[in-house]
């Protein structure tokens, strides 16, 4: 390898190791001053299991043989 295409791959290495030291702190500050969490959408506890819609039926129909 050339002294010009080693110090080419030295120089992106050290750019890259900045730009992960400075994105790191702000991905963990953007995750702290998020709003709070979104709360799950309630389910009914007699619905369990497949529910017979048009989506379901079509899906059912093209699947068989």
């Amino acid at each position: 390898m050339s002294k010009q295409s080693k110090a080419g791959e030295t120089a992106s290495r050290r750019d890259f190791l900045k730009l992960a030291s400075t994105s790191v702190p702000a991905a963990a500050a953007a995750v702290a001053l998020a709003p709070d969490a979104a709360e799950a959408a309630t389910t009914d506890a007699a619905g369990e299991g497949l529910r017979d819609t048009a989506h379901t039926r079509a899906y059912l129909d093209s699947a068989r043989f």
